[in-house]
């Protein structure tokens, strides 16, 4: 993938969420995903929850869900001032292109832009979810070895990033 790709991260809008309600993960990813119809009504639920776009150069590709404080991510408090990432997912038909590190990339940027107090990014991975456990290690992630054994798919690992 080139590194002149323009990735960008938006709020989902009205004319976003049709478009995104076309968006799919592969059949081996939709018990650590859900669907996408779910996380958006979801958010419509949650005060301070923020459903965020990805798009490649104005085409929706994926989405995930900023949460207000990690405690609906982690199931706690942390010690620092942290958001919590949901549902993150780029489009079964864009994967592998390497959207996700550069998706979250510009999530990073946006994060410290809109929410200058957060200090870091909280969220939960599937064991068994290896290559989205890569996927936020490279982008900086750090294991906590805190395990939280209430996911509707099994253990998930606490992943922490610090914001800028």
């Amino acid at each position: 993938m080139p590194a002149t790709v323009a990735i960008r991260v938006v709020p989902v809008d009205d004319t976003l969420r049709p478009k995104l309600l076309g968006l799919h993960v592969l059949p081996a990813q939709r018990e650590w995903v859900g669907a996408i119809a779910d996380l958006l009504a979801d958010v419509a639920l949650c005060p301070g929850s923020e459903a965020m776009a990805i798009l490649h150069a104005d085409r929706p590709v994926g989405c995930y869900r900023i949460e207000p404080t990690p405690r609906s991510v982690t199931g706690h408090d942390l010690e620092l001032p942290s958001l919590g990432l949901r549902g993150f997912f780029i489009d079964a038909a864009w994967q592998g292109r390497g959207l996700g590190q550069l998706a979250l990339q510009a999530m990073f940027v946006d994060l410290a832009r809109r929410h200058p107090r957060a200090r870091q990014l909280a969220l939960m991975v599937d064991r068994n979810n290896h290559a989205a456990l890569r996927l936020y290690l490279r982008a900086g992630f750090d294991d906590s070895g805190e395990l939280y054994h209430g996911g509707r798919s099994g253990p998930q690992r606490l992943l922490l990033r610090p914001l800028p």
